[in-house]
């Protein structure tokens, strides 16, 4: 079955890849940067199919020379059993290329880290795992933006939210690698507050959502709103800005806030949050569609359970552990410092094998 529908996906990728291409080399398109970028954006996200198709097809051809000629030259015939390897290595590829695949997996991302269960111990550790995602971030030359902080007395977080940004197109943008972060992430430990030296547990929340270029789906009713204004505010409540300049926008029919004290002038932290809530509700509606559409599925990419813990950080053992796919390593200090790559490769080759298997 599988090499009956191939042909129909490449030709389609093909045929989209041929348009794209034309609509770049039109100098009017460019007059429309919005445009210019959504079409910019698909293109780069279709270049590695295009890539593995172009070296399958030349594997192709020099394996079908060389078993022709392989009778007449010993030197063709040594040649195709590498070649046949090859053959079936980017075959394997451009299948895994062409799989089904989360739609949002080249977008940017919205990324909020809340305290939980734990008082000051909870706010110290939520401000480590956003110095986690950022030091990430910075590793990838990423963009991260901080719309909004609320400090703790000892200067924890108890939330936060960061906009982290590609600064370039790709097919795996920033949700393809963070897209499995939403959860309780539960740290062991002695807190800085414990005279003891006892371990205790504590929990910081994840959320993260795609935030698109542009938000198309999503309508809102300016009714459905109350905006509050208030003075932007540092470590320990110091006064960063003297003017009203940060927003807090309550969505009343879904209770979603979002807050903004980023920028310099109220109208610019309105914008942005206003970008914010429409990523948020379109995450929502997608979300419930999905559920609608997929009810008892066993593994909700987008839809993670707040209360379930999935990952747990434990300091006197210098271990990481995932407990969805039961990943662990001894080397949490390093996982500290942004070296997450190896748990979210775990992570992600999970994900693909599912989406496999459901195939």
């Amino acid at each position: 079955m599988a090499d009956q529908t191939a042909p129909s996906a490449i030709d389609d990728v093909l045929a989209e890849y041929s348009g794209l291409e034309a609509q770049l080399a039109d100098p009017s398109l460019h007059n429309d940067a919005g445009a210019a970028r959504r079409v910019g954006k698909r293109f780069a996200e279709l270049a590695p199919v295009m890539s593995t198709y172009r070296k399958l097809e030349t594997v192709r051809d020099d394996l079908e020379a060389a078993r022709e000629l392989a009778s007449d030259d010993a030197s063709f015939a040594a040649e195709v059993p590498g070649l046949e390897t090859q053959l079936v290595e980017l075959e394997q590829a451009l299948a895994d290329l062409l799989a089904p695949r989360d739609p949002h997996d080249g977008d940017d991302v919205v990324l909020e880290v809340k305290s939980g269960e734990g008082g000051e111990e909870s706010a110290l550790f939520a401000a480590d795992l956003a110095r986690m995602y950022i030091r990430y971030a910075e590793r990838h030359g990423w963009k991260v933006e901080t719309l909004d902080v609320t400090y703790s007395d000892l200067g924890g977080y108890k939330d936060a939210t960061l906009s982290i940004k590609s600064k370039d197109a790709a097919r795996d943008g920033v949700w393809s690698r963070f897209k499995f972060e939403g959860g309780v992430h539960r740290v062991q430990r002695v807190p800085v507050t414990e005279s003891q030296g006892r371990i205790h547990t504590s929990a910081a929340g994840v959320l993260i959502y795609p935030e698109p270029d542009e938000v198309e789906q999503v309508q809102i009713d300016e009714t459905d709103l109350r905006i509050d204004v208030y003075r932007s505010s540092g470590k320990g409540g110091q006064g960063v800005n003297t003017t009203d300049s940060a927003v807090r926008i309550t969505h009343l029919p879904s209770g979603i806030v979002v807050t903004c004290q980023n920028e310099r002038s109220q109208l610019q932290n309105k914008a942005r949050a206003m970008q914010v809530l429409a990523a948020r509700l379109q995450a929502l509606a997608e979300e419930q569609a999905d559920q609608e559409a997929a009810a008892g599925r066993a593994s909700q990419i987008r839809t993670v359970d707040r209360s379930e813990r999935i990952r747990t950080y434990n300091f006197p053992e210098n271990r990481i552990a995932d407990h969805r796919i039961g990943f662990k390593s001894h080397n949490l200090d390093a996982v500290l410092d942004g070296d997450l790559d190896p748990l979210l490769d775990a992570l992600g080759k999970a994900d693909r094998d599912a989406r496999m298997a459901a195939e």
